[in-house]
């Protein structure tokens, strides 16, 4: 069944309890609700923007916006564009795309605008919904999208002359469900690779993918109706959205929190109850700090409720979880692995009863399985390093208009390869080594980055890390650590070198460099980008010295 049908399950049993949440620490506004949960707890600052809407409100206002694509011909066969930042509009906007058969296309918020355009083009997109952050990077291309496109802006009163009004058109939209029959094998919706070698690929996903999506999380994290899930990654992602689908199946609350800030957190986790929270490493990273610092005092806030922690989108470091327990010994703790391809999340995850085990990423997930393979698409024997490949309902059906790139990945009998090298040790549990594009091969040595960074990571001075190859005339590629030190400390390339000896000799870092570490949105470090930025400084300072 599709997972709108979860949706109007809800409307009918929890009609008048929270859906979700919007809270937004950096906009000081008024509520537009009342502050019932708030008035519980004596905030630490000054009260933050928030908005709520229930179950029925939900349903009601996606409904609306099936029903207004529906009066524009826009239904089955058709693509609809979301460019928001989180906010309360932005699920009932995506359920209602679903809701008409047409196929839901989440657009990354960094896009610039010819990344817009090209990811409009690639996608097919009918109608491109946006935010009041994006009328600069819609008008300098307004030209070319509006020509056969329809333009629906979702901000306040002063709507773009070149688009129409969102509030002003599902005003007198019916907010009966438009009862339109969708099958599991319709496509869905659309997701986009990270785009960190060029353009993103489009990557697309029929409605048994979503449903499959729900099902595991909900069964993972254990999800019920007790619960309330505290999403801060942004919804275009597979991995935000597909927790939260946790919550759609258990029929809780959720909190759409706008801002990272160590202490906002906190403030959130503290006022709406939260008792699952999904962070990304830097985050995590960032809290960790601030109670280390002593500025965030754990005693200032009811974190009582908060049960389970769990972290995804890129490698986790073991000893930052074994930090993190010493702080928090009674949460649960899981690691998510996944990938848009294998729609987010999911694919395989440690599980919260396998804390001992930290530092792998886990075994297959409900409903998939894994295998080991090398070049040729073999399994590898236990213990070795090849890629992961995967299988399972969430599979993508392929890279939209791109037949080259889907046969690069997808293998026979439904496995995708991921592009990850990873092992399983003894006992079952896969451990990621690197992605395949990142592996350093220095003299013949195969280098795994994310090793090297593991170990980096224990030092007490270092807040972050990545760890690139950089050219070697002599070696082809030698490894260069790239370190984001704490707040407050120093540190010199001496002290690394010295502290590396911990490392085999030819695992040492031979270049260290420090800097700031890219992340995108998603948390996932830029590698190519320091890639290129370092890279190309390397070759230049190497040929001054010839």
């Amino acid at each position: 069944m599709p997972i709108t049908e979860y949706l109007e399950r809800n409307r009918k049993l929890f009609g008048d309890e929270v859906a979700l949440v919007e809270v937004n620490p950096e906009q000081k506004e008024p509520p537009r609700v009342t502050w019932k949960e708030y008035s519980l707890i004596q905030p630490t600052q000054s009260q933050s923007y928030r908005r709520e809407i229930t179950w029925r409100v939900f349903d009601e206002k996606a409904n609306r916006f099936a029903n207004l694509l529906l009066s524009r011909g826009v239904g089955k066969g058709k693509k609809v564009a979301i460019l928001m930042m989180n906010c309360l509009e932005w699920l009932p906007i995506y359920f209602g795309i679903l809701k008409t058969g047409a196929v839901a296309v989440p657009f990354n918020f960094r896009y610039a605008s010819d990344e817009i355009l090209y990811c409009a083009d690639l996608a097919q997109v009918d109608v491109m919904v946006f935010g009041p952050e994006f009328i600069g990077r819609i008008e300098a291309i307004e030209d070319k999208l509006s020509s056969h496109r329809l333009l629906i802006y979702v901000g306040g009163e002063n709507c773009p002359t070149f688009a129409e009004s969102y509030r002003d058109l599902v005003a007198d939209c019916s907010s009966a469900s438009p009862h339109i029959e969708i099958s599991d094998d319709e496509d869905g919706a659309i997701y986009f690779s990270s785009g960190t070698t060029g353009f993103p690929k489009a990557i697309l996903h029929k409605h048994r993918s979503l449903m499959h999506a729900a099902t595991v999380e909900q069964k993972h994290h254990s999800t019920s109706r007790d619960d309330c899930f505290l999403c801060i990654p942004p919804l275009y992602h597979t991995g935000a959205k597909m927790h939260w689908f946790g919550s759609l199946v258990s029929g809780s609350k959720a909190v759409l929190l706008r801002g990272t800030k160590p202490e906002y957190i906190f403030e959130t986790v503290s006022r709406e109850h939260c008792t699952i929270v999904w962070l990304l490493v830097p985050w995590a990273q960032d809290i960790l700090d601030a109670l280390d610092s002593g500025a965030l005092k754990i005693s200032d806030y009811k974190l009582d409720q908060w049960r389970l922690m769990h972290i995804g989108a890129q490698p986790v470091p073991p000893s930052m979880i074994r930090h993190w327990l010493e702080y928090f010994p009674n949460h649960q703790y899981d690691t998510n692995y996944g990938l848009s391809e294998s729609i987010g999340p999911g694919c395989v995850h440690l599980g919260v009863e396998n804390v001992h085990k930290v530092g792998a990423i886990g075994v297959p997930g409900y409903g998939w399985e894994t295998k080991i393979v090398d070049e040729a698409g073999e399994p590898v024997r236990q213990g070795e390093a090849g890629e992961l490949c995967v299988k399972g309902a969430g599979v993508m059906t392929c890279y939209y208009r791109n037949p080259e790139a889907t046969a690069e990945v997808m293998m026979p009998d439904g496995w995708l390869r991921t592009g990850d090298v990873a092992m399983q040790d003894e006992d079952g549990f896969i451990f990621l080594v690197d992605r395949k594009k990142d592996v350093i091969v220095s003299g013949g040595e195969n280098l795994y980055p994310v090793q090297i960074e593991d170990f980096l990571r224990t030092n007490d001075k270092i807040h972050d890390v990545a760890v690139i190859g950089l050219p070697d005339q002599r070696l082809g590629e030698i490894a260069g650590a790239v370190i984001s030190l704490k707040e407050g400390m120093e540190a010199t390339e001496e002290e690394i070198r010295e502290f590396c000896k911990g490392l085999p000799r030819y695992k040492r870092p031979q270049k260290i460099i420090f800097a700031d570490v890219p992340r995108n949105a998603t948390g996932k470090i830029e590698k190519p980008k320091l890639r290129r930025m370092y890279g190309e400084e390397y070759l230049v300072a190497y040929e001054n010295r010839k």
